[in-house]
């Protein structure tokens, strides 16, 4: 979406009465990912949860809106079709053999329905110990992971992903474009996922504008480590 059009949104947004009390509405988070036709996953925090560091603004038109665009636009484009049938993990693993529009609705469902179980009011969470040893022996750290995953958000050209993965018994850093995901079979780096930031604008711009490297600073202040512990453990189970 160009710069100009997301803050017209936003405007009519506003302009329409979609007051702060919406922000107060606390959703529970989808357990699984489920066949087609796929549902816009809730939150498991309320809209205001991750302020100062992501404005409920950007969290409310990011989920109820941009999401959302995603599974309905996904749902159009598998009606009918034999991948119907497949789960959302099986469509990443073969997105080659589909359209565009399910390669780029289908990847920003999984990529969003992972990325809210990602964020979290903090409150001091930390790795596990089994994942922090893992962070020092693979990335030398937690500061010089911070490091190299920050070279790899701000340095994703246009709209896209940075992403710790777990790839051939370590983890490792890298980057997608646009709703393309370490999954697919289309990407250069393929692996699972542990952990993920959208760096696409409207994930950031209302607070941030253009400073990509600002949100991505405040990015780890919210950062749901229990959940990325958990990710970890099962994909090591």
């Amino acid at each position: 979406m160009k710069r100009i059009d997301f803050l017209q949104r936003a405007t009519a947004f506003l302009g329409a009465g979609f007051m702060m009390s919406s922000f107060s509405k606390v959703h529970q988070p989808s357990s699984e990912m489920e066949n087609a036709p796929f549902t816009l996953p809730a939150l498991g925090y309320a809209f205001t949860a991750l302020e100062p560091h992501i404005d409920a603004m950007t969290m409310e038109i990011h989920h109820d809106r941009h999401h959302k665009a995603y599974v309905d636009n996904l749902n159009k484009a598998l009606a009918g079709t034999a991948a119907a049938g497949l789960s959302i993990d099986e469509l990443m693993g073969q997105i080659s053999k589909q359209p565009v529009a399910v390669r780029n609705n289908g990847g920003g469902h999984w990529n969003h329905s992972f990325f809210w179980q990602l964020l979290g009011p903090a409150k001091g969470s930390q790795p596990s110990a089994k994942l922090a040893a893992q962070i020092q022996k693979d990335l030398g750290g937690m500061d010089a992971m911070k490091v190299e995953f920050t070279k790899a958000a701000t340095g994703r050209f246009g709209s896209g992903w940075a992403w710790i993965i777990w790839k051939d018994g370590k983890l490792q850093i890298t980057s997608t474009a646009n709703q393309d995901n370490p999954l697919m079979d289309v990407v250069e780096t393929k692996g699972v996922p542990v952990m993920a930031i959208d760096v696409w604008e409207h994930a950031y711009y209302l607070k941030y504008q253009n400073k990509r490297a600002d949100y991505i600073q405040a990015f780890w202040n919210v950062v749901n480590w229990d959940f990325v512990s958990q990710k970890f453990d099962k994909i090591n189970a």
